[in-house]
């Protein structure tokens, strides 16, 4: 992000992140990893491909993702780096009105991740991680905690 982006394009940005954005974190199995699950966290924002000059005048300020347009005509401009998201949400926080409860919630996620130690902190991880997805009203909810 430019030391010239101003109040005005991170008031913009988080009300398109309220309105066309979507922010979630997901637990992957994955078996190369310490604990079997590889933690993906992610902010992405949508638009038509229609509008995509603007879309990606937009995004040229902010220099933390990656854009690409998918099969169905629709952009999508994905932030999923650890420094990046911190640095976009601690920047659009103050703005957020829809999706603040999941911005706080994704910067304890990464928070907590980075002190997990053992198996049990990493099942801890995973309880929040099932929390996110409560407030996301996931269709496809599935939880990584056994009873």
């Amino acid at each position: 992000m430019t030391k010239v982006f101003s109040s005005t394009n991170k008031a913009y940005l988080a009300g398109l992140l309220d309105g066309d954005g979507s922010i979630y974190v997901k637990a992957k199995p994955n078996p190369t990893y310490r604990y079997g699950f590889q933690i993906a966290p992610y902010i992405v924002f949508f638009q038509s491909n229609k509008n995509r000059k603007n879309f990606e005048l937009i995004f040229s300020f902010l220099n933390l993702g990656i854009m690409r347009e998918r099969k169905d005509g629709i952009l999508e401009y994905t932030v999923n780096r650890k420094k990046s998201i911190i640095k976009l949400i601690e920047s659009i926080k103050p703005f957020l009105i829809l999706k603040r409860k999941q911005a706080d919630l994704l910067i304890k996620i990464l928070k907590k991740k980075e002190k997990v130690k053992n198996q049990k902190d990493f099942e801890n991880l995973l309880k929040l991680i099932d929390i996110f997805r409560e407030l996301n009203y996931s269709k496809k909810r599935k939880s990584y905690i056994t009873p």
